[in-house]
């Protein structure tokens, strides 16, 4: 039964990337299929699910369309374009500034708040913005291992090497992963204006101040913020707090507003607006990486990684971090980090050396490969929902034509910076 799950996740895959315009149907098909030949048993499939995940990404989408309206993203767009001399340097600021403020929140409510100015900026200089949004998705996914409360990884790796969130920043009288994450983001801006370098021959100026017609959207999206970043400082919370945080930010949100204009066919259409394509897509993958770990996929996976880097750390740290990245392209990288985390403490165990080296390269690999593919991770899937639903379909190649070099860029750099100071 390993054999066809394998066969079908893969058989998906194919389907994700050949019929694009069909993923929903074709993740939710598959995990029907997982449970109906008990690949995942029935009883089972609620538990595998990430609901603090999906809870989010509807939560905040209830709000976003408020945000849009309130005409607050044009308002930011207008001051972004007052800094930046041409237009990759705006797409470069808003990848910068996604990633900044994914460090302390979730990478998917991130990319919902900053997505809606990127496209924004776009629609005022009448250009493309799949390559902004993309860019903005890849950045919000990058820095999560950047401190303890910016990624679910972080938070795993925190709770079971008893970090705090300090010890992110300096650990054992040296730097820690928090610059090795930063040293990557510092690097995809040489790709970034590589990527885009056609750009630079459009500049920019925007002698127009939008007027906002309503900052309570803006207000509730900072409360969602500062919420979440006090939620991640509470320790043994349940596991739905950040999605119940963002759905009743919105709820509020959404309540203020009708009490405000009456006007429930807003409401209505806010509701119908929501992107339940992506929601879906993203429960699909959700049980079908429930039904290929539940097979133990996942654990073949990491004795594969550990066995070829046999007892040489150069070799071992070698595959951690890049067998991480190719593995977390395609599977979610959460039960794959909670598998390596004591089969890396073992290892070093045996070997007589601290675990941290490895520990953070699993971390740098398994988060920052997601970005390699348009549904490696969460955001991303996000990222490209909120295009398709401005009416632009991305295919395959035109997400890894930038997620590739991002992920490259930020993995050699942390690669680097982890194994000179902590080897």
């Amino acid at each position: 039964m390993k054999i066809v799950a394998i066969i079908l996740f893969i058989a998906m895959y194919v389907g994700l990337i050949a019929l694009p315009k069909r993923k929903t149907i074709i993740a939710l098909a598959v995990a029907a299929i997982f449970m109906v030949l008990g690949i995942l048993p029935i009883k089972e499939a609620f538990w595998v699910v990430d609901w603090n995940v999906l809870l989010m990404l509807f939560g905040t989408l209830l709000l976003v369309d408020y945000f849009i309206d309130s005409k607050m993203p044009n308002l930011i767009a207008d001051k972004l374009l007052k800094i930046a001399p041409n237009v990759m340097w705006v797409t470069i600021l808003m990848s910068l500034f996604s990633g900044l403020i994914s460090a302390f929140i979730d990478n998917v409510a991130t990319l919902l708040m900053v997505a809606p100015v990127g496209l924004a900026i776009c629609k005022k200089l009448k250009i493309n913005p799949v390559g902004m949004i993309i860019s903005i998705a890849v950045s919000s996914n990058l820095q999560g291992a950047a401190t303890l409360v910016g990624d679910t990884t972080s938070i795993m790796l925190g709770a079971y090497a008893d970090m705090d969130f300090m010890d992110f920043f300096w650990f054992q009288g040296r730097l820690s992963i928090f610059f090795a994450v930063e040293i990557g983001a510092l690097l995809t801006i040489p790709i970034m204006m590589f990527l885009f370098r056609k750009d630079n021959k459009f500049p920019v100026d925007s002698k127009e101040v939008t007027k906002v017609t309503d900052y309570v959207p803006t207000i509730m999206m900072i409360a969602h913020v500062v919420l979440l970043m006090i939620a991640s400082f509470i320790p043994e919370k349940p596991s739905i707090t950040n999605g119940m945080i963002c759905l009743v930010c919105s709820l509020v949100g959404m309540i203020w507003e009708f009490i405000k204009d009456h006007d429930k066919e807003r409401v209505i259409r806010v509701i119908k607006n929501v992107d339940y394509e992506t929601v879906f897509l993203l429960l699909g993958l959700f049980l079908v990486i429930g039904g290929i770990t539940n097979m133990g996929v996942i654990d073949d996976l990491a004795d594969i990684i550990v066995g070829i880097g046999g007892d040489n750390l150069a070799a071992l740290f070698t595959v951690v971090v890049w067998g991480s990245v190719a593995i977390s392209a395609f599977v979610d990288n959460i039960p794959y980090v909670a598998t390596l985390l004591p089969v890396l403490q073992g290892v070093t165990n045996s070997m007589g050396i601290d675990p941290y080296l490895l520990y953070f390269g699993l971390l740098c690999g398994a988060t920052l490969g997601g970005n390699i593919t348009p549904v490696g991770a969460s955001c991303n899937i996000a990222g490209v929902g909120m295009l398709r639903k401005e009416g632009y379909e991305v295919k395959f190649w035109d997400f890894a034509k930038i997620g590739i070099p991002f992920t490259l860029a930020a993995v050699i750099g942390g690669y680097v910076f982890l194994w000179l100071v902590w080897r």
